[in-house]
């Protein structure tokens, strides 16, 4: 699983991070807008159950394990399950992009990743969704009409079909619907 945000979407990763079964066997990789210049502690504010870590390059990405994308790296999943950190040009003005996070899982594991975009103020995840979709992933947003900032998913909805929007609490019920088919 695959998670884009950016402008509005603390209050939504923070509230999933709480809500997220335990254990939640499957990878969760968060791709968040943030500075790069300014010192962080997003990794400890989300890990109130779980710990988060910022993968290194060539990292294997692990079930149950959550990953967040280190600040001023593109953060790549590859085919062989490992991470990939870039330092090109910034994408849609961000590094890291969620176009470029979304893509690569998207190529790397096909119908088996879900993308969930968030709530944004630009149009960064909306191609890499769409990318997912096509390769017969699940794509959902954050309901524009429940976002701080609607226009990321929004964007996501208008570039493309097969996108799910939902409310905070359905996605919540949806990731809880996966925990506990996965247990079986």
């Amino acid at each position: 699983m695959i998670i884009g945000g950016s402008a509005g979407s603390m209050p939504v990763l923070v509230e999933l991070m709480n809500q997220l079964p335990s254990p939640f066997n499957v990878p969760i990789v968060m791709v968040i807008h943030r500075l790069k210049n300014v010192e962080s502690e997003l990794d400890k504010l989300l890990s109130v159950h779980q710990t988060i870590v910022e993968p290194e390059d060539k990292a294997p990405l692990l079930p149950g394990n959550i990953y967040l994308a280190p600040q001023n790296y593109h953060l790549l999943v590859e085919e062989d399950s490992t991470f990939s950190l870039d330092y090109s040009e910034p994408l849609n003005y961000s590094r890291p992009a969620i176009d470029m996070s979304f893509s690569s899982a998207a190529t790397a594991f096909g119908p088996e990743v879900l993308g969930i975009l968030l709530s944004g103020a630009n149009n960064d995840g909306a191609a890499g969704l769409c990318r997912i979709v096509s390769k017969g992933g699940t794509g959902i947003v954050q309901d524009p009409a429940t976002a701080l900032f609607a226009m990321m998913p929004q964007a996501a909805l208008d570039r493309c079909t097969g996108i799910a929007a939902m409310t905070v609490e359905q996605i919540i019920a949806y990731l809880k619907n996966i925990s506990i088919a996965n247990k079986r």
